[in-house]
């Protein structure tokens, strides 16, 4: 899944080249690019298929050149993560009714690659014998509210590090969230999901009937000339909501399985700052010269040949890229994207 728009990084992630294409890192390698690269192993690259806007389609060509045209899928309208998985999940049983779908998001940190390719491997084991649905679950680190908690239920016989999930609960408040924290029987759910089609089409028929029915229609098409227009004409009127609260939080098949990956979402300019190297103050520098007399645990990330100088700041974002300069408090952070909706009414789209 590589369409989303990543508001949460303005102003680095611009709605023409979001967050998933951005290097981060200095790698020399996008998020989406590594997250390709992670699969490699694991998979003919001929069975990665990209869910995206159709907006990105030049950029797909320009950092996966190798991936085939059938296998980019070009959603013409964003609607969230429930309507891009039904619709993949649609197409890749027309070409394959047993298949089992890995379902990852493009723009994720992923240290321990070894161990993500064997929690994978394993879970797909998994999911191929089983009517499931399986997420991988990690052992959360602070009370976080952004991500969506699995409470832990029985352990599956003959599948060590499997358990039966017993809730779901998406985005809680911050007092369940340190709740949840305190217990020690709920983990994060990390938006990586492993399915049979014929499991996650059956999840939608039953628990999200309208979105089902939508692309239902469709069902002799896909894998055709025909899908391309018939997706054009139904995407826009699916329901914008998340396989989280669509299915996830209904599911009665629900499965887990544990892992340790070094993982983060890089959902926020925070989330960046806490995996990335620091400075003896604290301050983190995104591949630009910084001098920051009196600054501390702060956040610098500016494009282009610039030198920042800065002094006195504490726990601040300082990010700047194109028309747009951004110095905001890290700890207010969650209010990004509503300024970015802000910057769009008052200055106008070219600023976002």
């Amino acid at each position: 899944m590589c369409g989303g728009v990543g508001s949460r990084f303005w102003p680095f992630s611009r709605t023409e080249r979001p967050k998933q294409f951005l290097d981060f890192f200095g790698t020399g390698r996008s998020l989406l690019q590594l997250t390709y690269d992670r699969m490699l192993p694991i998979t003919d690259p001929d069975h990665i298929i990209l869910v995206t806007n159709a907006a990105y389609y030049d950029l797909i060509r320009e950092q996966l050149p190798d991936v085939k045209e059938e296998n980019i899928l070009l959603e013409p309208a964003r609607r969230n993560t429930s309507p891009c998985i039904c619709w993949s999940a649609h197409h890749i049983y027309a070409l394959d009714p047993e298949a089992t779908i890995v379902t990852l998001p493009s723009d994720h940190l992923i240290l321990k690659e070894e161990a993500f390719r064997s929690t994978l491997c394993e879970g797909l084991d998994f999911a191929e014998q089983e009517d499931c649905l399986l997420t991988i679950g990690l052992k959360p680190t602070s009370p976080h509210t952004g991500y969506g908690y699995i409470q832990l239920g029985r352990t599956v016989e003959g599948w060590p590090g499997i358990m039966k999930v017993k809730s779901f609960t998406e985005k809680p408040n911050r007092e369940m969230a340190e709740l949840f924290l305190r217990t020690g029987e709920f983990f994060w759910n990390s938006g990586m999901f492993i399915w049979r089609a014929d499991a996650i089409l059956k999840a939608f028929a039953t628990l999200a009937p309208e979105t089902a029915a939508l692309f239902d229609a469709g069902r002799d098409l896909y894998g055709t000339p025909e899908e391309r227009p018939f997706i054009d004409s139904v995407f826009p009127n699916a329901p914008a909501i998340s396989i989280d609260y669509a299915i996830m939080e209904k599911a009665p098949n629900v499965f887990v399985k544990t892992a340790d990956l070094g993982w983060s979402d890089l959902g926020s300019w925070q989330a960046l700052y806490d995996c990335s190297p620091k400075t003896a103050e604290g301050n983190v520098t995104q591949g630009c010269k910084v001098l920051a007399p009196g600054c501390r645990d702060s956040l610098f990330a500016v494009g282009g040949d610039k030198i920042i100088v800065a002094s006195g700041l504490e726990g601040y974002i300082v990010a700047d890229n194109g028309n747009a300069l951004m110095i905001y408090p890290m700890a207010e952070e969650q209010k990004i994207r509503a300024i970015v909706n802000d910057v769009t009414t008052r200055f106008g789209e070219e600023y976002v």
